[in-house]
C-alpha cells in the first residue's frame, strides 16, 4: 500500500485549551476513513490542520512525500488535497453550472489567467460531465439558493472534488439530510469519489453512514484519537462506545440484530 497522507505527534493549542495531543495518523492511498468524535472532540481542528486552515502548534505532516506544514490552503488544494465543509460554500445567486465552472477556472487557471473568459466549450464539457456524475445534472440552469438541501451539498462536494484531489476531506456530507436521502446521497458521493480512486476521510456522527462507507474509523476524544482500527473493531472499543457512540446505539443495533434473526426463523419455520 502506498502511503499518501503522515502526520507525526500533531499538537494544536490556544493557549492553555489543548484543542489537539499527539494525532499520528497514517493513511493509505484509496482509503475511506471515517472520524468520528463528540463535538468539541478535536475531529474538525484534525481536518482544519491538514488542510492549512488552522496552523499546528507542533508536530509534522507530510503529503505525498512532502512537508506541507505551515502551507496555505490553496497550496494544499493545488498539492491534491481539497475538502468541503459541513455547510456548503456554494454561490448562492449563480447558476449550478457557473458553480461549477468558477470551481474549474479558479483550478485550472493562475496569474493573468485569471482574467480569461470564464465561459469555453472545452470547460463547459467537463462541468456537464462532471453535473452528469454527481446526478445533479437537472439541476443545471437552477439557481443554488434555490437547490434542495441534499443537491446543495452534492454540488458543494463536486466543487470540491473538480481537481481530481488524492485526498478529499469532507465535513460531516450527511449533515441536514433526511433519514430517507442520506444514503442515496452517499452512494452517489461514494460511486462518484471511486471512479475517481480518490482517497476519502470525512467526519460523521451518524454510525449508520460510517458503518456502511468505511472500513477504517478515527475515534476523537478530548482531542486525541482513542481509536484507529478497522470499522467493525472500532465500534464495538469500549473507549468509543462509552466517549463517542454510548451503548444505547449498540443495544438498538442488537435488538435490530436480534429482530431480523427471529424474523428470519419465523420465516424457515414457516
Amino acid at each position: 500500500m502506498t502511503v499518501v497522507l503522515e502526520v507525526r505527534d500533531l499538537q494544536k493549542t490556544f493557549g492553555a485549551v489543548v484543542a489537539a495531543k499527539d494525532i499520528n495518523v497514517t493513511v493509505n492511498e484509496h482509503e475511506i476513513i471515517g472520524i468520528i468524535g463528540a463535538n468539541g472532540a478535536g475531529k474538525t481542528t484534525f481536518v482544519n490542520m491538514v488542510t492549512g486552515y488552522l496552523k499546528p502548534t507542533s508536530g509534522h505532516i507530510e503529503f505525498a512525500g512532502r512537508n506541507i506544514m505551515g502551507l496555505p490552503p490553496r497550496d494544499i488544494t493545488n498539492l491534491g488535497i481539497s475538502r468541503s465543509f459541513q455547510v456548503p460554500q456554494v454561490f448562492t445567486s449563480e447558476s449550478v453550472f457557473d458553480n461549477l465552472q468558477m470551481a474549474y477556472a479558479i483550478t485550472e487557471a493562475s496569474g493573468m489567467g485569471l482574467l480569461s473568459p470564464l465561459y469555453n466549450d472545452e470547460r463547459a464539457a467537463r462541468v456537464d460531465s462532471h453535473l452528469k456524475r454527481y446526478q445533479i445534472a437537472e439541476y443545471r440552469n437552477a439557481t443554488a439558493s434555490t437547490l434542495p438541501q441534499g443537491v446543495r451539498k452534492l454540488l458543494d462536494i463536486a466543487m470540491a472534488a473538480v481537481s481530481n484531489p488524492t485526498i478529499l476531506m469532507l465535513d460531516e456530507p450527511t449533515s441536514g439530510i433526511s433519514v430517507e436521502e442520506k444514503f442515496g446521497l452517499m452512494d452517489i458521493i461514494m460511486e462518484a469519489l471511486r471512479q475517481d480512486e480518490t482517497t476519502v476521510l470525512f467526519i460523521e456522527h451518524d454510525m449508520e453512514i460510517v458503518e456502511r462507507y468505511v472500513s477504517r474509523v478515527l475515534a476523537f476524544y478530548q482531542g486525541e484519537i482513542i481509536c484507529d482500527a478497522p470499522t467493525a473493531e472500532a465500534l464495538v472499543d469500549s473507549g468509543v462506545r462509552e466517549f463517542v457512540i454510548g451503548e444505547e446505539y449498540h443495544r438498538t443495533r442488537t435488538e435490530a440484530a436480534n429482530g431480523q434473526s427471529n424474523g428470519q426463523e419465523g420465516d424457515d419455520n414457516a
